[in-house]
């Protein structure tokens, strides 16, 4: 990844933009999820906790209204 400078651009706007294309692309949360090794057992347990979250808060949200 990289980003140019541009005429007459400050520094502090160039990490700002490059910053931004980080993010854009994923780039550091890639990272910090491979940081450590998972299991593919131990993700599907992640991700059925998730959805199990993800469906009582929708119930919380069309109970409360």
């Amino acid at each position: 990844m990289s980003v140019q400078l541009k005429h007459g651009e400050s520094q502090e706007s160039l990490l700002k933009r490059f910053r931004k294309e980080i993010i854009k692309a994923r780039i550091l949360s890639t990272y910090r999820k491979k940081r450590w090794f998972v299991s593919k057992g131990e993700q599907r347990r992640i991700a059925k906790q998730r959805a199990i979250r993800k469906a009582r808060r929708k119930m919380m949200r069309r109970n409360t209204y």
